[in-house]
């Protein structure tokens, strides 16, 4: 059984990872968060030890280790601007990290991190479940089949609709959060450079504090991508009890089918870290580059070709 300590235990993701430290067979002994709203915790682990504020949760850890009790993995669910500082606080205290996305925000971070785990030997891993959906798998595996010359076209559409509060929070914050493209965006990015290949080129069509749009160049892929936080960008209504969301990838203009089997798969993450597979800081940068590269592009509007939502 292997101990587990959880940074953002107050945040939207964090049952996911409660729930995967559960199901893999061990315990989460401390968790941290400014907020104290975290009675979630009572259905997964209601001995761990909670602290509101960074430096009592840091001593607390500190404390473990010196009696021989330290945790073996920090797992963080933080904002994404502290990503890079709490992984830093696991190797210090000789744990392991589990970083929810993006580990980073810009690449560079992303090889100094991968530095200091080869100097703490320990290991930094980024959960990437998209990788692990077994039909985002099976794409992969026809377009490594398929001649090496092809050049393939995608079209990425991400509508997940957000409510006030969103913009009143550290994720409307650029500097905080990477604007809109790495907030909700990065994990398909990660997706199709692990499928296509290398960035090539980038540009950005518009870029708006609750969208953004644009056209990347992979390796093997020409992709049309449309992100957006605004219920108004939804192609048609949610169905009665449905989540206002709306989630297309088309390669070649066939819809890749990936709605289902999302529930388990922060499970089979960690099952797969504690195996020692985890995804490591180097495999994340291609899409650290392509979301940094779009935070810092110029929008050069509606030109050339671009994604048909633009149309709308």
């Amino acid at each position: 059984m292997k101990r587990f300590a959880l940074i953002g235990a107050a945040g939207y993701i964090a049952p996911r990872h409660m729930k995967a430290i559960k199901e893999t067979g061990n315990v989460l002994v401390a968790a941290l968060d400014k907020s104290d709203s975290v009675g979630i915790l009572d259905s997964y682990f209601p001995d761990a030890d909670f602290f509101t504020e960074f430096e009592r949760f840091d001593r607390h850890i500190e404390l473990l280790r010196r009696k021989g009790e330290g945790v073996d993995y920090v797992s963080i669910c933080s904002p994404n601007y502290l990503h890079d500082a709490h992984v830093r606080f696991a190797l210090r205290v000789g744990a392991h990290a589990v970083c929810e996305k993006p580990l980073v925000l810009n690449p560079w971070n992303a090889t100094a991190l991968a530095e200091l785990a080869a100097e703490a030997n320990r290991q930094v891993n980024t959960i990437l479940q998209l990788r692990l959906h077994p039909a985002i798998a099976g794409l992969r595996d026809r377009i490594l089949s398929a001649p090496k010359d092809k050049m393939f076209d995608v079209d990425l559409t991400y509508v997940t609709s957000r409510g006030h509060w969103y913009m009143a929070s550290w994720k409307a914050d650029v500097a905080k959060s990477g604007g809109v493209a790495t907030n909700i965006g990065v994990h398909f990015f990660d997706m199709l450079s692990w499928i296509f290949g290398e960035p090539r080129s980038s540009i950005v069509h518009i870029s708006e504090p609750k969208r953004m749009a644009g056209c990347l160049e992979l390796a093997r892929a020409r992709v049309r991508w449309f992100l957006s936080i605004d219920r108004r960008d939804l192609p048609e209504p949610p169905a009665a009890g449905k989540p206002a969301t709306y989630r297309s990838i088309t390669v070649d203009g066939a819809e890749v089918e990936f709605s289902e089997g999302f529930r388990d798969l922060h499970t089979v993450s960690y099952a797969q870290i504690l195996e020692g597979r985890g995804f490591r800081p180097e495999e994340v940068v291609p899409s650290i580059e392509i979301v940094s590269a779009i935070r810092h592009a110029k929008p050069v509007g509606l030109v050339g070709e671009y994604h048909p939502m633009l149309k709308r």
